[in-house]
């Protein structure tokens, strides 16, 4: 019964031979979305398993057995260029201590290990502007175990236990944490659960629905001819088992070759997506890697699911004989359609004034009802598809606007069918920009500064004086804050700091008329966007006279350079090597530089589930617009026998797609916006704002492309409605 399924499938000749292929070629192009997808996920945990080592004063978390020799080890993050940098600092006790991943031995005093991304730096840029931060020789480089990323910056800095026990949040470690920052309860080194559970969810939400929905479009080519044949077959004496059987067939042998040819789309492409930042950082081509599991699911669950499809797709086949051939009008879809659609914008509705308190329950509750909008717009579409056939017919002027209006009253579910895909990624792409779009323009900082910008600082360990600030005369342009608390041990915001030094420095603010002490932040800039200081703060006068603060110690020292990267570089250089053992030198933009990263992250990560959306989109609609032309290859050519014009008969196909096309799009950009909106007053309080003209460029572009799918599709009609599609099979 197997073979003659295969004869039978390739026996319609070159037709029956083309349908296979097409076939066989979309499923491949899902499958590989659909295993890159998946191969993302795992690169995700991948690349934040290897932030582990990084979070090893978090000593809870270790976990094996403890070395004989403890060592100090410290984390700082430093910056060059406003990319962060880790700096690692030890203190080994012994031959025997602990040693982390990518490393046969943490380096001793004197020595020091980069990540190659810092080993090329080091070598293109000048020794005062970064290889100066790090005290004694370079003894290697370290291995892509210890490495998120490729472009990862880190150095591991060795040190005597004196040097590094001064060191703020030095802890002593003899074994160093395995566990990944998801699974790591307080850990702050790579990416935390919430942050893993966003990403996943969204890779959930937003590409494999999509994808699913792809392959399933996929699997139906054609389906009304075949229907038509098996129907034929049933005629002539074929069992409703039989035929079955056949129909299984034919479509497990294109699935199954499609899937084959997918793992290969998938390994072509693999380069490629690692070099996307997904997370903020690109993967190593090795992290996007498929477990045997996944390889199993998607290399069984896509022939099986194609099998299904078909098996359902022939059950008028399987009631009788006759029921293709004395096909009656579907009933109409009915306006509940649009009542889950209602439910779950009220879902959305709902959490604004009634977040759930827990992390998990916020996930589930946005999570589920951004995913009950994308099934409830999957349900209303026939219903929206029909109204806008109907509003189509009843101004009809032409006999092509009333064929199209009156076909897709007919079956509006099929005419549904070929926009879902992009009604999706139009709503996935009015949903992300929009909430990125907002929480970049109430967070993002505006534009910099000078005195956020141009000015780096340090806090300096308590109980430093005065006197003993020593900086060379390439960075003669300081100003050093106090400590208003004359007692070494506290230290108290905000900080002192001379007004004859602010009124030296153009941009580092201004103090009151008659004052001699301000009171300032330490890195003087305060608590707004950055925009207030391209003129300069104005600091409010302080109590103390400028010989009291003369006696008091230094809390910090800022430095104001030119705003040249080459500038900044060599302050916050000549900072670090003068103050080792606190906090890293910097300036306001590289502070607020950590919210834009997060912010670009995101925003990378939107782009990437956008521009996937809308390529699976538009493969999808031009899968459904040549099935479709399949299936009605012999109407259209019946049509052209009794005088119709090629020219109406292609403004039919237009309209059929067009209509539902433009209808469900506007349904699902302002479903998308809406949500946006809902999630954004009920998470973070803010107001949607309008999205930038990016976001129309990319809408009207995939509209475009949509409609010039739909074009490239023309030239097939002439062929295949030449007299010969007229007879039968």
């Amino acid at each position: 019964m197997i073979s003659l399924g295969l004869r039978l499938a390739v026996a319609g000749g070159r037709p029956a031979v083309t349908r296979l292929t097409v076939l066989a070629a979309a499923v491949a192009l899902g499958v590989g979305m659909l295993l890159a997808a998946v191969a993302g996920i795992n690169a995700v945990h991948a690349q934040n398993q290897r932030y582990s080592w990084l979070n090893s004063v978090i000593t809870d978390a270790a976990t094996g057995p403890p070395a004989p020799d403890p060592a100090l080890w410290s984390v700082r993050e430093d910056y060059f260029h406003g990319h962060p940098m880790a700096r690692v600092d030890v203190a080994v006790s012994g031959p025997d201590g602990p040693v982390a991943p990518g490393m046969t031995a943490l380096p001793g005093p004197g020595e020091f290990l980069v990540s190659p991304a810092l080993d090329r730096l080091l070598r293109e840029y000048p020794a005062d502007q970064l290889r100066d931060r790090f005290p004694g020789r370079e003894a290697g480089v370290l291995g892509d175990a210890a490495l998120p990323s490729p472009e990862s910056l880190i150095v591991v800095v060795g040190g005597t236990r004196e040097q590094v026990g001064r060191i703020a949040g030095a802890t002593e470690i003899t074994r160093v944490v395995t566990v990944a920052p998801d699974d790591c309860g307080g850990c702050e080194v790579g990416i935390g659960s919430d942050g893993i559970v966003l990403i996943l969810s969204v890779v959930a939400a937003a590409l494999l629905f999509p994808l699913l929905i792809f392959i399933g479009t996929a699997t139906r080519l054609s389906a009304a001819r075949r229907e038509q044949r098996f129907a034929a077959m049933r005629l002539v004496g074929a069992t409703p088992r039989q035929i079955t059987r056949f129909a299984v067939v034919e479509s497990a042998v294109a699935a199954v070759t499609g899937t084959l040819a997918g793992f290969g789309v998938f390994f072509a492409i693999r380069a490629g997506l690692a070099r996307i930042p997904f997370t903020g950082e690109p993967f190593f081509p090795a992290d996007l890697s498929l477990t045997r599991t996944d390889g199993l699911i998607v290399a069984l669950g896509v022939p099986v699911a194609a099998a299904l499809a078909a098996r359902i797709a022939l059950r008028r086949v399987r009631i009788s004989p006759l029921g293709v051939t004395r096909r009656v009008t579907p009933r109409s879809p009915r306006g509940w359609r649009v009542i889950p659609l209602l439910v779950a914008l009220a879902e959305l509705a709902y959490l604004v004034g009634n977040r759930p308190p827990t992390r998990a329950g916020q996930t589930f509750g946005y999570l589920s009802g951004i995913v009950g909008v994308m099934i409830g717009l999957m349900i209303a579409g026939p219903w929206l598809t029909m109204a806008g056939s109907r509003l189509l017919a009843s101004r009809a002027r032409r006999p092509a606007t009333l064929i199209a209006g009156r076909r897709l009253a007919d079956d509006p579910r099929a005419g549904f069918r070929a926009v879902s895909g992009l009604m999706l990624a139009l709503f996935v792409t009015s949903t992300a920009t929009g909430v990125i779009t907002t929480i970049v323009a109430e967070r993002g900082g505006g534009t910099i500064g000078s005195a956020g910008h141009d000015l780096v600082s340090v806090l300096v360990a308590p109980g430093v004086p005065a006197n003993t600030v020593r900086l060379p005369s390439s960075v003669a342009a300081r100003l050093v804050v106090k400590n208003p608390d004359p007692d070494p041990g506290n230290r108290h915001l905000p900080g002192l700091i001379s007004c004859a030094d602010l009124a030296a420095t153009p941009g580092a603010g201004t103090c009151p008329a008659g004052a001699q002490v301000a009171e300032v932040f330490p890195g003087l800039t305060g608590l707004q966007t950055l925009d207030g200081y391209v003129t300069g703060q104005a600091w409010p006068a302080s109590d103390h006279s400028a010989a009291q603060l003369a006696t008091l110690d230094v809390m910090g020292v800022v430095v104001a350079t030119d705003g040249s990267p080459a500038a900044i570089e060599h302050a916050r250089t000549t900072l670090n090597q003068a103050f080792p053992y606190g906090r890293s030198a910097a300036t306001e933009a590289d502070f607020r530089g950590d919210l834009t990263r997060t912010l670009a992250q995101f925003q990378r990560l939107a782009d990437v589930v956008i521009i996937a959306s809308l390529v699976i989109a538009g493969c999808g609609l031009a899968v459904s617009v040549a099935g479709g032309l399949a299936e009605r290859q012999r109407p259209f050519a019946m049509l052209r026998l009794t005088g119709v014009r090629l020219a109406e008969l292609r403004r039919v196909v237009a309209l059929e797609t067009a209509v539902p096309l433009m209808v469900v799009s506007i349904v699902a950009v302002g479903a998308g916006l809406l949500a946006a909106h809902l999630f954004l007053r009920s998470q973070m309080h803010y107001d949607l704002h309008a999205p930038g003209p990016a976001y129309y460029v990319t809408v009207i572009g995939g509209l475009l492309a949509s409609l010039a799918v739909i074009l490239s599709t023309m030239p097939l009609l002439r062929r295949m409605t030449g007299p010969a599609a007229a007879r039968g099979e």
